[in-house]
């Protein structure tokens, strides 16, 4: 456990690591960390996270969004006369949708589309992606985009040797309790150490 991503860079270190599970938000990482980290989940090393750990780590750094395939954008809100200056403005009734193509998936096999009460992510990503489940945001009246956006909300990537991880819910712990995520990240840890 480390409070910041600096033993990326110790190469030595990384070649023992079986599996880096990253809740690092908002942050930077310089470009020896970055390059270690790269380095190692080429090398085997599984990189696995949700939420902002993983999909808003370091987002001014194209080499890290190059390796995890995705980067939060944003998590559109309530209506602006419900905000009240709280986290809760973010919080949105969404579904997230298995994809058929991943019914078989370790990940999510057999688990079924569910709702979630939290942060949306909107996710801009690309088709190297493994994408297993997704979620879709709404053209609301107050909103200025005109149709639909669906986001991956669950992807897997492979990068080199190593597997990549990424889950978009799990704001806060009573999402990441909630049966169908807890199974998602615990399925999703073991398959990036793998």
């Amino acid at each position: 456990m480390h409070d910041s991503p600096k033993p990326y860079a110790d190469g030595q270190y990384m070649s023992e690591v079986d599996l880096v599970m990253q809740c690092n938000t908002m942050n930077t990482i310089e470009p020896d960390e970055v390059n270690g980290l790269r380095a190692a989940v080429e090398a085997g090393t599984g990189l696995a996270g949700w939420h902002g750990g993983i999909a808003d780590s370091y987002r001014s750094n194209s080499d890290y969004l190059h390796l995890i395939g995705g980067q939060f954008a944003c998590h559109p809100g309530k209506h602006p006369d419900e905000r009240s200056g709280e986290q809760a403005d973010n919080y949105v009734p969404h579904t997230v949708n298995m994809l058929p193509s991943a019914a078989d998936h370790p990940i999510t096999r057999g688990l079924p589309d569910f709702d979630l009460v939290t942060e949306q992510y909107w996710v801009l990503s690309d088709d190297y992606n493994d994408v297993l489940a997704t979620t879709t945001q709404k053209a609301r009246p107050w909103d200025p985009w005109h149709r639909e956006v669906t986001s991956p909300a669950v992807w897997t990537r492979r990068w080199g040797q190593g597997r990549v991880f990424v889950a978009t819910p799990g704001h806060r712990v009573d999402v990441l309790t909630e049966p169908a995520v807890n199974v998602i990240i615990k399925r999703g840890l073991l398959w990036a150490s793998q």
